[in-house]
């Protein structure tokens, strides 16, 4: 008699979906105006920030949100006043993604609020929201992963990887493994 081992491919394991917050008409319809206008050179930033309004982003007053930057829902964002998203940052919002007031978030940085669970035998979402509070810097090519919190005034040095809580007033370093207060 032989025992049969559970079966480990990917395929097998797809777990319940997460909450996207809205129904598939909403979902679609970002999808394609996010493809079609959003993300293009040609599109102002007026008119960036003007669909993510409605689309239920929360975006404060002089936002700059600059061209190729991908949002994954709208409804799950909210940036406040005087903040900057540069070229070609991706904001993978399967949660919450709060941007403070007066942050930069610099050229290809990538904010991602979801993960699996690697223990689960169906690998189930482990999603989790980002907190960036005010007048945090996130330098070019850096990756915020789920459920950071970034203290205020903060900067996280180019191409770093925050996996955890920073306190506030510290400079994160990609090339060192600690977290300093400036």
């Amino acid at each position: 008699m032989s025992i049969t081992q559970p079966d480990r491919s990917l395929a097998a394991r797809r777990g319940r979906s997460y909450d996207k917050g809205r129904g598939l008409g909403a979902q679609i319809l970002w999808v394609a105006m996010s493809t079609l206008v959003f993300t293009q050179v040609w599109c102002p930033n007026r008119l960036r920030c003007a669909m993510l309004r409605w689309f239920g982003a929360q975006i404060g007053d002089n936002v700059l949100i600059r061209h190729r930057v991908t949002v994954q829902w709208p409804w799950k964002l909210s940036i406040g006043n005087n903040s900057w998203i540069g070229t070609g940052s991706e904001l993978l919002n399967l949660d919450q993604i709060v941007i403070g007031s007066d942050v930069c978030i610099s050229q290809h940085v990538f904010l991602c609020t979801g993960s699996h669970d690697r223990t689960s035998p169906t690998f189930e979402f482990d999603n989790a929201p980002i907190t960036i509070e005010d007048g945090v810097w996130v330098c070019a090519r850096s990756t915020v992963l789920r459920g950071v919190r970034i203290g205020a005034n903060s900067v996280v040095g180019a191409t770093s990887l925050v996996h955890r809580d920073i306190p506030p007033d510290s400079l994160v370093q990609a090339a060192l493994p600690v977290v300093s207060r400036m």
